[in-house]
């Protein structure tokens, strides 16, 4: 049995912010916001959310979440998350920030 007491449970959360400049409806922007989580959680066995500005057409915000035994694991995760979003053309990065749990 494990706790969260336990030092070698390791969570991270990283939090983007972005933008969808190409966006001309809710629908496109949900449309590139599904490809992001689906490649997230199939590249990194993530879980991902939209966590803000659900009614923006060009705005969006979701928090990824990992969880492992070893630190460097979810250290190389995060770089995984920061190339995904520098190599797709069409978003914009305004904020990313991961933090511990």
């Amino acid at each position: 049995m494990y706790s969260m007491n336990d030092k070698n449970i390791h969570i991270s959360l990283t939090c983007i912010d972005f933008l969808v400049p190409n966006a001309s409806s809710l629908k496109a922007k949900r449309r590139v916001i599904k490809s992001l989580k689906d490649k997230l959680r199939t590249r990194l066995n993530a879980s991902v959310a939209e966590i803000g500005h659900q009614e923006e057409w060009q705005r969006a915000a979701i928090g990824i979440t990992m969880i492992s035994n070893e630190r460097q694991h979810l250290q190389r995760g995060h770089s995984a998350i920061n190339r995904l979003f520098e190599e797709k053309a069409d978003i914009q990065v305004l904020d990313i920030h991961m933090e511990w749990l």
